[in-house]
């Protein structure tokens, strides 16, 4: 009797797989293509031991209406063990509006905590020792002044700025494609950028300027491949925007870091990793022949916000648990996990806790910080580290042949490929073909549970009165002074004249808020308006 057929099977991103792979699937050379940890290309991981030298950075990403509830979140994950802070701000701090603007109302604090002035930031640091904890902050359009303001709260502690660690994820072109938390158009924004570049490579040197992020493409229905692609498009489109400004390669590559999302396919998304390792390590020597510490890739990972359900959501506990283990297999050098009940609500101190202790006991009882690079000779994995690799420079070739990055999203062409994958994504869901465990499988016919919001007009209320309170304090000639001084110097950005980051700090110090830094520029510079 003959055997019944099997069905194909593919990877979340179209890839084809086979019912067994055998040596010959792989068309990668282990010393020209994969070789060990820490030497090029880098395909097994950046440092040589791995997690046996030092663990992943351990980063929850937590942000609450008020600095005071977010820097009491922080202090509870300290304590529990985490190693590194990650800021969540609301809408109105990451498109530079001021809480007490109308343009803000109903949305302050809602989805982050709300930052005004560099007051609210000292609130929100309180107690925590910033020359010893590093801080990465989820912020883009705004980045130079919350670095700004980040800078001058160690300033007014007594803290050097050489002492400072930590990553602005400050990338304006995933934005444009899939967040739409922009401000001002692109040219004068990657100038912006160029400008942190130049600022953090003189005087905060341990500080990551950018955090090039696939997490927010793959989020809005990215597979694998776009997400590899896309990133490293952008990438690509910073490096030279800073070589273009005049600062020599090797003085700031080491410090372009990346974020990557985590979904469930866990050995596609464990390949993935090795493919962007390899992928940046060869872009950086062969197109812009940097060093090897420019092309070591750096980057955080985050499991996937949007493979989270509502539907039985104690099941994400699962999700985020394979999710975490791909990563770590996958050689992330940090990490955040979700909590179980982020679908439904802001995570509970209870959910927030237990993402943590996943990610514990994938570090100290799974195996996986024993040797470096665990799934590597796999025939499967190997064969689809090559794959991913082939696919995703295939179609960054396509973003080249449309003139970068930035035309690309000017011709809308992210944005429509994403938008195909994810289309494709949500009918693959809605015929079963995608399976989702309680949600289109095995579903109890349960409603998701509530849990109870803050009261955000209360919390609103508040920060407007801190705001108010600011403004009619400080020394309103000493601002008008800086922001003058900034929208001077504005249309020269990209010049000895243009370097804005000490003129944001001094506007800083002199208690100028976010909204008030934001809208001297945008005077300046324009507000971008997609075609």
């Amino acid at each position: 009797m003959a055997d019944k057929k099997e069905p194909a099977r593919e990877t979340p991103s179209g890839i084809p797989v086979a019912p067994v792979y055998r040596p010959g699937d792989v068309t990668s050379d282990y010393a020209h293509d994969v070789g060990d940890p820490g030497a090029f290309p880098f395909t097994r991981g950046v440092q040589p031991s791995m997690y046996r030298g030092r663990l992943w950075t351990m980063r929850q990403y937590a942000g609450f209406g008020t600095a005071q509830e977010t820097n009491a979140r922080f202090r509870h994950l300290l304590a529990a063990g985490q190693t590194g802070l990650s800021v969540a701000f609301d809408l109105p701090t990451q498109m530079g509006i001021d809480s007490d603007s109308p343009r803000a109302q109903g949305e302050v604090g809602r989805v982050g905590v709300a930052i005004d002035s560099v007051d609210d930031l000292a609130v929100l640091l309180d107690g925590i020792p910033l020359d010893k904890v590093s801080t990465s902050m989820t912020i883009n359009a705004t980045a130079s002044t919350l670095l700004a303001m980040y800078v001058v709260v160690a300033e007014e502690r007594g803290i050097a700025r050489s002492a400072l660690s930590g990553t602005i994820q400050n990338d304006i072109l995933k934005e444009y494609i899939s967040r739409g938390t922009y401000v001002y158009p692109p040219q004068p924004s990657l100038s912006l950028i160029a400008e942190t570049f130049r600022f953090c490579a003189a005087e905060v040197p341990n500080w990551n300027p950018i955090s090039v992020s696939g997490y927010h493409m793959r989020e809005a229905g990215a597979t694998a491949v776009q997400e590899l692609a896309f990133t490293f498009a952008n990438g690509v489109a910073y490096v030279q925007r800073a070589i273009d400004a005049g600062l020599a390669v090797d003085a700031f590559a080491p410090r372009v870091s990346f974020f990557f999302a985590c979904h469930n396919d866990l050995l596609e998304e464990v390949s993935k990793f090795r493919a962007a390792r390899r992928m940046w390590a060869r872009i950086m020597r062969e197109r812009f022949k940097a060093n090897d510490a420019s092309c070591k890739l750096r980057f955080h990972t985050q499991t996937g916000g949007v493979t989270l359900m509502a539907q039985q959501p104690l099941n994400n506990v699962v999700r985020v648990a394979v999710q975490a283990l791909a990563a770590t297999l996958g050689g992330t050098q940090s990490l955040h996990t979700n909590g179980y009940d982020e679908a439904l609500s802001l995570p509970t101190s209870e959910a927030a806790t237990l993402a943590l202790r996943t990610q514990q006991i994938v570090a100290y009882e799974s195996g996986v910080a024993n040797t470096a690079d665990p799934l590597a000779g796999s025939y499967y994995v190997e064969a689809l580290t090559d794959e991913l690799e082939r696919r995703a420079l295939e179609l960054m070739a396509r973003v080249e042949e449309i003139g970068g990055s930035a035309k690309a999203i000017e011709a809308g062409f992210f944005q429509e490929e994403i938008g195909k994958s994810a289309y494709a994504y949500q009918l693959a869901i809605e015929s079963g073909a995608a399976v989702i465990v309680g949600l289109n499988k095995f579903a109890d016919g349960n409603d998701a549970p509530v849990i109870p919001s803050p009261n955000y007009a209360t919390l609103e209320a508040g920060q407007v009165a801190r705001v108010k309170a600011l403004k009619a304090s400080r020394n309103a000639a000493a601002v008008k002074s800086a922001l003058a001084a900034l929208s001077a110097a504005a249309p020269k950005i990209g010049s000895k004249q243009g370097e804005l980051m000490p003129l944001i700090i001094a506007a800083v110090r002199a208690r100028a808020t976010v909204g008030e830094i934001s809208d001297t520029l945008e005077g300046v510079w324009g507000h971008y308006r997609p075609n």
